[in-house]
């Protein structure tokens, strides 16, 4: 069988090189429709679950959210093992699958099951974006002048991350470090002794007049005018001036019974880089069947976009880590050793065999194997 073929190739020769050229470029077209990535993705398809339930313990957390969670998935298509971690306030279950499974059908499997679940009021879990080569781009949000972190922290949560999530490939942008704005109003429990008011109360005022309700509409003549109510709190002056209850015809007001203020929310950590041990941080996340190297390219674009026209005056986006360099690096790497390979191949046949063309064309079955493996890739889907 190989004799023929060896007989077949020496005399269609003409066959053979038209053979082997449309190998070469159909190989170089594989090579550049690939996705090409720094390293695999060596881990099996994982959805993972978190839930957040502040102010309860670990015990039930686990007794409450994850367990009936981990019920509920039992018997899911594909499922290879389910590991879950409660600690305070949160419940994080990692679902795994199959090598073979699809992960964005693991993924509605998984939201499906989560509908049969009961669980406490509030506590809705959501599906983490991350996966394991996920990460593709980190930067610092840095301020000059009077821009403080939480400043930095709410442009980075209503303007930065905003804008990155409109390209198309980035899943999500994770924040980390920064004080988040709240405003706090401090009761004085003194005071709501002496005006026979409870809290329940307060928080109920507060939430009730944080609202804009629609009406129905007034005709004057031959027109109609909608009626809203228009209650949204817009400062300090509005959450003072809530009314919560009455005494006497007397309105007691929340500024009566406490202060109002504006602070940051509890921290649970914060991020350093460098000497500085308190910045902003975002991470953009990549998400599965795009290719890396041209959604780093719009990202990239997008920065120099915000840097340029869109934010504030003394804030820019510093970038620390592009993972467009490991790329490249891995490609130059994979490409050197190639050469290599081919050109330790072709003198050490001509050293020992002493015929130039019996090693030359040893030695370009090399890249030809390559580009042919490339073709195989695409056209399964890789």
């Amino acid at each position: 069988m190989i004799a023929r073929i060896v007989e077949l190739s020496l005399v269609q020769r003409v066959m053979v090189c038209v053979l082997g050229f449309l190998l070469l470029f159909g190989g170089l077209y594989a090579f550049h429709v690939l996705d090409i990535v720094a390293y695999p993705d060596p881990s099996p398809p994982m959805v993972e679950l978190i839930t957040q339930y502040p102010g309860w313990s670990a015990e039930e957390i686990e007794r409450q959210i994850t367990i009936p969670i981990e019920v509920a998935l039992n018997g899911t298509p594909g499922l290879t093992d389910v590991r879950s971690l409660s600690i305070f306030g949160l419940s994080d279950i990692k679902i795994y699958f199959d090598f073979h499974t699809d992960i964005f059908r693991d993924r509605q499997e998984v939201l499906n099951r989560l509908g049969s679940v009961q669980l406490p009021p509030g506590a809705a879990p959501s599906l983490s974006p991350w996966w394991a080569i996920a990460e593709i781009y980190r930067y610092e949000l840095t301020g000059a002048g009077e821009t403080t972190l939480t400043d930095l922290k709410t442009i980075q949560d209503w303007q930065v991350r905003r804008e990155f999530r409109r390209i198309p490939g980035v899943i999500d942008v994770t924040a980390f470090g920064g004080t988040t704005k709240e405003y706090h109003v401090d009761i004085d429990p003194g005071r709501l002794i002496s005006y026979g008011v409870n809290l329940s109360q307060v928080m109920s005022a507060l939430t009730n007049s944080n609202a804009n309700v629609g009406g129905n509409y007034l005709t004057i003549g031959a027109q109609n005018y909608n009626i809203r109510g228009l209650g949204l709190i817009n400062g300090i002056a509005d959450i003072e001036n809530v009314v919560v209850a009455e005494k006497e015809g007397t309105p007691i007001f929340v500024k009566t019974l406490g202060k109002v203020a504006v602070g940051p929310r509890v921290r649970l950590g914060k991020v350093g880089i460098d000497d500085r041990d308190d910045v902003v941080e975002g991470v953009i996340l990549l998400q599965r069947g795009y290719k890396a190297l041209n959604v780093l390219d719009k990202v990239r674009g997008k920065v120099e976009d915000l840097n340029t026209w869109k934010l504030p005056s003394g804030v820019k986006i510093k970038t620390f880590y592009d993972r467009t360099a490991l790329i490249h690096t891995t490609v130059e790497t994979v490409t050197d050793i190639l050469i290599s390979g081919m050109v330790l191949v072709f003198i050490i046949l001509f050293v020992f065999l002493g015929h130039l063309r019996a090693a030359l064309i040893v030695a370009l079955t090399i890249p030809l194997s390559l580009l042919f493996t490339f073709g195989m890739m695409v056209s399964i889907g890789q």
